[in-house]
């Protein structure tokens, strides 16, 4: 395995691959060149494409179920909102590929094409700590977390691009905290969870 790349690292690279591209149609050649090895390297520690794949959602779900633990020490409301939107916000900046795949998993549910069950069930966890439910109930607040996982998954990956992780932060947190339909408020201030007044403008 590179030297220069954690197992972690390898993943989150990998998973990168397959939430911009999708299962069929990223190749072991382009695993392999984005984590810097060989394609007989990379199959050394890694038996096939979709034990890549399976790593990179397993390491996913774990480093998730952690988050969302300490999430929801914080009772349902606004206050866990953003609690869970800080953790991720976070995650997605250190590992912004594996919250990518997360995302499309999540943002795919229900279509008929994806890539069978491949992309299935990593959004249970993730819909039931916001409080959304894919098979019913408030619609209005599962198009909110949806909206609020694809805009993280993008800005996080941007951050990455420009360098900029830490000037970016609290301003995805922002974005996604606003998604979810909280009023934008500084770092560190109590949270409104009255909507934002479209007509109102930040000086």
């Amino acid at each position: 395995m590179a030297r220069a790349l954690t197992e972690d690292q390898l993943l989150d690279r990998v998973a990168g691959l397959f939430a911009r591209h999708g299962f069929d149609h990223t190749s072991v050649k382009d695993l392999a060149d984005a984590v810097g090895l060989s394609k007989a390297g990379l199959l050394h520690h890694y038996p096939s494409k979709q034990a890549l794949f399976d790593a990179a959602r397993d390491v996913g779900r774990t480093h998730s179920r952690e988050l969302f633990a300490q999430a929801t020490r914080v009772p349902v409301g606004p206050a866990r909102d953003r609690r869970a939107v800080e953790l991720l916000v976070d995650f997605a900046l250190d590992r912004p590929g594996l919250i990518a795949l997360e995302s499309r998993a999540i943002s795919l549910l229900g279509a008929d094409d994806v890539d069978g069950d491949r992309l299935d069930a990593l959004s249970q966890h993730v819909l039931a700590v916001f409080g959304a439910d894919e098979d019913g109930g408030d619609t209005e607040r599962l198009v909110r977390v949806i909206g609020m996982l694809s805009a993280l998954a993008v800005l996080s990956l941007a951050a990455n691009h420009a360098g900029e992780k830490t000037a970016w932060r609290p301003h995805i947190i922002a974005t996604c905290l606003d998604a979810l339909g909280h009023r934008d408020q500084a770092p560190g201030d109590p949270l409104d969870p009255s909507p934002r007044d479209p007509s109102h403008r930040e000086a």
